[in-house]
């Protein structure tokens, strides 16, 4: 009898991570989805989708998460499924330490503490899948970005790292690097935006007025945003092939990116850069 696989999903409460975890849910896995918010849960939960409470930028609740999983599993875990962030918007001038403190707690510091503690249940086990949801903006950074970017960055680097330190095991580690998703984090990132930057103070004043439009703006980012069901068609190769790949490119801007930096100089992709985000 075929064992029917478990996965963690950090950030399903909406986007992404919830379109995955009823994708997966419905393709046979046992999903431990979860979410920082109790109402989160709780509608997950009515909807027939197992979920838990789980901050990524709190240890306690990170431990406790974990726990409960493996209570609900039988002690096993096949994959993990680290998703779970948000976008702080501003000029890197215009971050206080504490905000950039906040993103990557959040991006980086729960993910790897987490990453962590699962990867000693699948040393025991022998096996799993680790899959890290990145950004186009982990390998080609943009203005006004910054401290995403940076969080996505070093994720990528952190990442790289573990699968080579992986490689003489049976745990598997994947990046995947979806540029304008459907979802909620252009709504989260305005409220990051207003609540961490001082448009007053900052010589990008009149920038953050046309980010605040931008990012209020129903619908899609743009003509090229897809459904989060692009990421999950990747997240299913990455948990299932048996030679996964390191990293998995979705929506054209991603692709595009990934050609044109390993193609042209600095100065010149410093110039395509600057005139999208513009």
């Amino acid at each position: 009898m075929t064992k029917t696989k478990s996965i963690l999903i950090t950030g399903a409460s909406s986007g992404i991570g919830y379109y995955c975890a009823k994708a997966l849910h419905s393709d046979g896995w046992q999903v431990i989805a979860s979410c920082r918010k109790s109402a989160d849960v709780s509608r997950l939960q009515a909807e027939g989708i197992t979920c838990v409470q789980l901050d990524v930028s709190d240890s306690d609740s990170i431990q406790a998460a974990l726990t409960r999983a493996l209570e609900l599993t039988g002690g096993t875990l096949d994959a993990l499924f680290n998703n779970g962030a948000y976008g702080q918007p501003g000029a890197v001038e215009d971050l206080s330490r504490d905000t950039l403190r906040q993103q990557f707690e959040t991006n980086f510091f729960g993910w790897h503490e987490l990453t962590n503690t699962v990867i000693k249940v699948m040393h025991q086990q022998g096996y799993g899948r680790i899959v890290h949801n990145s950004s186009v903006l982990g390998f080609a950074a943009m203005p006004f970005r910054g401290a995403y970017n940076a969080s996505k960055f070093a994720l990528e680097g952190l990442t790289d790292t573990l699968r080579l330190e992986l490689a003489d095991t049976n745990i598997k580690v994947c990046l995947i690097e979806p540029g304008p998703i459907l979802s909620d984090f252009r709504k989260n990132a305005l409220k990051a935006l207003e609540a961490n930057i001082d448009f007053n103070s900052s010589r990008h004043g009149f920038k953050y007025a046309a980010a605040t439009h931008r990012l209020s703006k129903p619908g899609a980012a743009s003509k090229f945003t897809l459904g989060p069901e692009a990421v999950y068609k990747k997240l299913r190769h990455a948990l299932t092939a048996a030679n996964p790949k390191p990293r998995y490119y979705v929506t054209f801007p991603t692709y595009l990116m990934g050609y044109l930096k390993r193609l042209l100089p600095t100065s010149l992709m410093d110039k395509i850069l600057g005139k999208i985000s513009s």
